[in-house]
């Protein structure tokens, strides 16, 4: 079994930072290091203490650069890979026009096979090592990103949407395939390694009330299983959701009607919520999914991240790319647009808060913490090395640097796929092999 020492300038998060110079909340060692043995962290800490536990373990060094838990993404799709920059459309036009099409050829095993392995190729090489991941309706196409990530031996969350209309006939199944289809994936797949499925009603547009209580059905059948879908988007399709659901009190309403809601349950956008249906979140302990870049691209709105934390009912709030409506694979550019998005609200985002989200943060929200997210003894050593000086740019702000602080937002502002220097899964160095 391989022992491997990695050594640099680690960071771990111990709980949400609440100010730039909140100490408590992390752990940082200017020369730590992380001991892996057999994709599991054996040990984390300062260098020297470490290595007197690592006997003959081969050392890798990384310093001066910053060692981290890998990036985590709550929300993409694999599908859009070749959508990403489409121009010029908001939600509801922008998937009749570029994503249906995109999403039809994943009928293909070899076209999902393909564009599967591009897609994690991506994630790796901007530091992400775990992601919440739509497929298309075709049950190979969940097949395909499952069996690229178990190559790879990644921790990841996927599965196969449900819509049975308001799409073209190639994207639609029925209540009866989809369930059928769902059940196989889910006995094929999750458990596997390090897979985990969710079950994935697109949204309420492209469910039909016969397909809802399937979707019900099988949350009651897998409670351990995530479930994920969007909400709130868009002020379009919440006005077409309620049109097609008419008794549904809100668009939130029509999860919680069909029992949805839950603290495995991920809920893409949620930028025009209602105080009922953010109390009805809260209550359920269910996720809303922050994707600015995506919100910003398409002009859909603008979440109110801040608020949604410190209102009398908090909501579990995690933070992703939305590839391909969002614009970039990058959270360190998904953070930057989202400082930008909280700063219109007035308020400011601290950097040690951006890094907690996107790592143990992200992690919380997935219920997956004691696995990921952390540098803690057990769990999995998903890892990412980051340079603060990757360009030129970045090299001439760091010479006026002078704290931690600084440097996580010179890093998540200026930064992206250049300044990842390295990314392990599960102690396994796989950027270098791109």
């Amino acid at each position: 079994m391989t022992v491997k020492l990695i050594r640099g300038r680690l960071l771990t998060f111990l709980a949400e930072p609440q100010a730039a110079n909140d100490g408590a909340s992390y752990r940082f060692e200017e020369d730590g290091a992380v001991l892996v043995e057999g994709g599991t962290i054996r040990a984390a800490g300062a260098f020297a203490e470490v290595k007197a536990a690592a006997g003959t373990a081969e050392i890798v060094d990384h310093r001066p650069h910053l060692l981290l838990p890998g990036f985590i993404d709550a929300h993409a799709h694999f599908p859009q890979a070749q959508v990403i920059a489409s121009f010029g459309a908001e939600l509801l036009d922008w998937l009749n026009t570029y994503t249906f099409p995109a999403e039809t050829e994943f009928h293909d095993q070899v076209h999902a096979a393909r564009i599967a392995a591009s897609f994690l190729d991506e994630l790796v090489r901007h530091g992400t090592t775990t992601a919440a991941v739509y497929c298309t309706v075709h049950p190979q196409s969940a097949a395909a990103c499952f069996a690229e990530a178990e190559r790879r031996g990644m921790c990841m969350v996927a599965g196969k949407v449900m819509m049975d209309r308001g799409a073209p006939r190639a994207l639609t199944d029925t209540p009866r395939s989809s369930y059928d289809d769902t059940k196989r994936l889910i006995e094929q797949w999750h458990g596997r390694g390090r897979l985990h499925y969710a079950i994935t009603p697109r949204f309420a547009i492209t469910s039909t009330p016969e397909q809802m209580e399937v979707v019900q059905a099988l949350v009651e059948e897998h409670p351990d299983l995530h479930v994920q879908t969007h909400l709130s988007e868009n002020h379009a399709e919440i006005a077409l959701s309620c049109e097609l659901y008419p008794d549904a009190r809100d668009y939130t309403g029509i999860y919680e009607h069909y029992g949805l809601t839950g603290p495995k349950s991920l809920f893409g956008h949620c930028v025009h919520l209602s105080e009922r249906e953010a109390d009805v979140l809260s209550d359920s302990g269910s996720v809303a999914v922050f994707c600015p870049t995506s919100n910003l691209f398409l002009g859909s709105g603008l979440f109110d991240y801040k608020r949604y934390r410190r209102r009398a009912k908090p909501l579990r709030i995690a933070a992703a790319t939305d590839v391909g409506g969002g614009t970039n694979y990058s959270m360190l550019r998904t953070m930057d647009e989202g400082y930008k998005v909280v700063a219109y609200h007035g308020e400011k985002l601290n950097p040690l808060a951006s890094f907690w989200q996107i790592t143990r943060g992200n992690a919380e929200a997935l219920s997956l913490e004691s696995r990921i997210g952390t540098l803690e003894p057990g769990t999995d050593a998903d890892l990412v090395v980051l340079n603060a000086c990757a360009t030129p740019a970045m090299r001439l702000r760091m010479e006026r640097a002078e704290t931690l602080a600084e440097e996580l937002f010179v890093l998540q502002t200026l930064g992206d796929d250049r300044a990842v220097l390295e990314t392990y899964v599960a102690g396994e160095a796989v950027k270098g092999g791109l």
